[in-house]
């Protein structure tokens, strides 16, 4: 979810230090980050060293752990800035974050808990295990892996960014004149902190610190949808100026943005919510959250209460028109609005809270997208093709090694490139991992589609979209200006992603019937009809798995 900065002229003059607030979010930032030290003794079984428990925490959580973690794996600290920043920039166009969130459950509770039967038999860690099970491909699993390391870089880097707006706000950095070890500090021992815990205690830190994040994120959002339109004379005067400012005309000519969403943005607007609801569960965070619960069921019941989180996004995206009206100054940077509206209409030590909210909410997914990408990296790179032979200890090492690694690389992304860069690569992301969706979905289903079609198919979808994305200019740079395009044969302007993903469908559903035609080796499947059903307790679901979660205890 993400937004593109305004194109202001205003001063970007260094802040003063609000020490209260300061103190407020260094308190809660020290109070999660001994949590998710002592996270690493929560639930943790006797034999520890292996990629299912610090990888997937032991395959243990219940529903509400689950719940939490799902939530603050999908809302982020991003999402908190980037949703409500979209609405303050152009308008109606960013709600499409809130219908996406509400469509995309009745599309997971379809396939998930299919995925976490099988996985669960055969002990698949990535979705990539069970594409290269499935289909007998180590080429079509290497595609989906590396295609969700590339999705989940910028996925990090965009967290960091909104421990940067906070930190912005907050005045501490050392201005704009600072040297940039000054600068960047703050931030650098923010990584630092996320790394240690997450190299320590895994999955269970994130899914730990999860309870504090979303109590304060809920708590944030019920006290400012009441506190902030009374300060400002109630929602109709929010409404009104809102519908005043962006209906004013830019630099390009054209109103900066709309209210309600006329005729000529509803296919846009359409297709990018629905190629994103697709999208959402094809992350290999997002799977990794799934993977952790304890049962077929927890998941099944997550997907009925999780749209809870959809009702939080729609206020949280009316704060972007709260900003338009309380004239917050966002310095030229729109991923300021929400933490600067905090700073001007809250009480100091409310602001901490709120800041503490931003900033733990980008800690945790920003941990567990990097335990994805481990996980991804060990079982499909490492293990598939450079250790074929390696054990549950070489591979837990290598997984935490990689972990760091892949927090390094989006810490060095955001402090060498432009914030925007940082966007332009997210949605980027978005168009890619959606690609992976024909195999993973498919497969849970079906074995028609062939693997070399899949495979075809998914390199059509990555080489259109990527090429149509780099064809999008901007008022302020020429590639990868934006997510949409005319879509082919139609002549409307949609998400790229969801022509690609088209694109992808249709070239391998044809090569499939052509492969077939020819005969061509299908590879091996090691799954079978009742794994897609299984649960805990049936006979063989944790007989197959690794010694450590196969001991661990009924109600671990």
């Amino acid at each position: 979810m993400t937004t593109t900065p305004l194109t202001t002229t205003l001063a970007a003059a260094p802040q003063g230090v609000n020490g209260v607030a300061l103190a407020v979010f260094v308190f809660f930032f020290l109070a999660v980050t001994v949590m998710g030290f002592l996270a690493a003794r929560w639930r943790k079984a006797e034999q520890s060293a292996n990629l299912d428990e610090w990888g997937l925490g032991g395959r243990s959580f219940g529903t509400w752990v689950t719940w939490f973690l799902l939530g603050g794996d999908l809302y982020t600290a991003y999402t908190f800035v980037a949703v409500p920043a979209a609405i303050y920039t152009a308008g109606a166009a960013g709600f499409f974050a809130v219908p996406y969130t509400i469509l995309v459950y009745p599309l997971i509770f379809t396939f998930l808990p299919r995925l976490w039967s099988v996985s669960h038999r055969h002990g698949y860690v990535t979705t990539s295990d069970f594409v290269r099970g499935r289909f007998g491909s180590k080429g079509l699993s290497l595609a989906v892996a590396l295609t969700g390391l590339l999705a989940t870089m910028p996925y990090i880097a965009l967290q960091l960014v909104g421990i940067q707006a906070v930190l912005d706000v907050l005045g501490v950095g050392g201005g704009a004149d600072a040297n940039w070890f000054v600068k960047d500090l703050p931030l650098l021992i923010a990584f630092a902190v996320l790394a240690a815990y997450t190299y320590s205690s895994g999955l269970r830190a994130p899914a730990l610190i999860a309870f504090v994040k979303d109590g304060l994120i809920y708590l944030v959002i019920v006290v400012a949808i009441i506190y902030i339109p009374i300060k400002l004379g109630g929602f109709g005067e929010i409404f009104h100026a809102a519908k005043d400012t962006l209906a004013v005309h830019g630099p390009t000519g054209k109103p900066r943005g709309e209210l309600a969403s006329g005729p000529n943005a509803q296919w846009a607007y359409a297709t990018l919510a629905l190629g994103s609801a697709l999208a959402l569960f094809m992350y290999p965070h997002s799977i990794t959250a799934t993977l952790s619960s304890r049962s077929r069921n927890v998941i099944r019941r997550n997907t009925t209460i999780l749209p809870l989180y959809s009702l939080m996004l729609g206020l949280l995206a009316l704060l972007g028109f709260m900003a338009i009206k309380a004239g917050t100054d966002t310095r030229g940077n729109a991923q300021l609005a929400i933490p600067q509206l905090f700073e001007d209409m809250f009480p100091s030590w409310f602001a901490g809270v709120a800041f503490a909210a931003i900033g733990i909410g980008a800690l945790v997914p920003a941990a567990i997208m990097s335990i994805a990408a481990a996980n991804l990296f060990t079982r499909n790179v490492y293990k598939d093709f450079l250790k074929p032979d390696a054990t549950p200890e070489q591979e837990h090492k290598v997984a935490k090694l990689v972990s760091l690694l892949v927090k390094v690389g989006a810490l060095a992304f955001v402090l060498t490139m432009d914030k925007t860069v940082a966007i332009n690569f997210q949605l980027l992301g978005g168009i890619w991992i959606l690609q992976t969706m024909p195999a993973l979905v498919g497969g849970l289903f079906t074995r028609w589609f062939h693997r070399w079609a899949l495979l075809a198919g998914w390199a059509v979808g990555m080489v259109y979209g990527t090429l149509a994305a780099y064809g999008m200019a901007s008022p302020t740079q020429k590639h990868f200006g934006g997510s949409n395009a005319q879509i082919p044969g139609i002549g409307e302007i949609g998400y790229i992603g969801l022509t690609a993903f088209v694109l992808n469908v249709v070239v391998t559903v044809v090569l499939t019937f052509v492969l077939k035609a020819l005969k061509a080796p299908e590879g091996t499947d090691e799954t079978s009809p009742g794994d897609y059903t299984a649960d805990v307790g049936d006979a063989g679901v944790t007989a197959d798995l690794p010694p450590a979660t196969a001991g661990a205890p009924a109600g671990h």
